[in-house]
């Protein structure tokens, strides 16, 4: 029973991540607004009805898209304590991420842009973009409180500028690959952080 039953979650997860891959694809061909829950499954091999299964509507896909491609942006990050470290190692990997954009990263900045114009995709990018700026100011607070980072850091302020700065880079890497040369960037950026963050900051 035990075997039967993990056989059928992996099917789960198997017909689950085509799903996401297609829409993805879907997407970064041809925008948000292409998107339907049909042409979803037939990229995949699936029937509508298991897309809907699994998501239950459009807006659950693009949900379920949204937060598959923003975890695990930067790995590794889990397994590091809050703090300045964290903090430096997030700005330095989220720009080399970009260098190397797969499908899922380069449709979630896709959408976010796209948020811009289509209100129903609104709600699903603040709740991501408040789940990142938690982090940030998570790791600022750890960093005052250990010393390693200038209590006169404001980590709300200041979360939403490494937000900013690190969302910007990313839409501009996207608009413009050539313009982004992300393995000469992510070392200054990261510095000029450690510089603004530190105590010895003027």
């Amino acid at each position: 029973m035990t075997t039967a039953r993990r056989t059928q979650q992996e099917r789960r997860d198997l017909a689950e991540n085509a799903l996401l891959t297609a829409a993805a694809e879907l997407v970064a061909e041809q925008g948000v607004r292409s998107l339907t829950l049909a042409r979803v499954g037939e990229r995949a091999g699936y029937s509508r009805g298991l897309v809907t299964h699994h998501f239950g509507s459009k807006q659950g896909l693009v949900e379920h898209l949204a937060r598959s491609a923003q975890s695990g942006f930067v790995p590794g990050l889990g397994d590091l304590p809050p703090g300045l470290d964290r903090l430096l190692r997030l700005i330095d990997g989220y720009i080399a991420a970009l260098g190397s954009m797969n499908l899922r990263n380069k449709v979630f900045l896709m959408l976010w842009a796209e948020s811009a114009t289509l209100p129903e995709l609104v709600p699903i990018f603040h709740e991501r973009a408040e789940v990142f700026l938690a982090d940030l100011r998570e790791d600022l607070t750890a960093g005052i409180a250990d010393g390693t980072v200038h209590p006169g850091v404001a980590p709300e302020e200041t979360a939403i500028a490494v937000f900013g700065q690190l969302r910007g880079i990313g839409l501009q890497r996207l608009l413009d690959p050539g313009l982004v040369d992300t393995e000469r960037l992510r070392g200054p950026v990261t510095a000029h952080w450690h510089r603004a963050l530190t105590r010895h900051s003027s």
